[in-house]
């Protein structure tokens, strides 16, 4: 058993219920997921192709201010 007073368990602890969460996310999605037919699955993984490109994308138009 891990010492629970040591330093950075906390941290480990907080890393590992954010997995967690990430992963329940994904779980839940995919039970939606199974229900779609193929336009379905289409429209959704075109808003996810999106919504990817706008958070992690190099798409330099996102950052040019007006």
């Amino acid at each position: 058993m891990t010492d629970q007073t040591r330093w950075g368990i906390q941290e480990v602890q907080t890393r590992n219920k954010a997995i967690k969460y990430r992963r329940d996310l994904v779980a839940k999605a995919m039970e939606t997921v199974v229900k779609l037919d193929e336009t379905g699955i289409t429209d959704l993984m075109i808003q996810i192709e999106a919504e990817y490109e706008r958070k992690y994308g190099k798409n330099k138009a996102d950052k040019v201010i007006l």
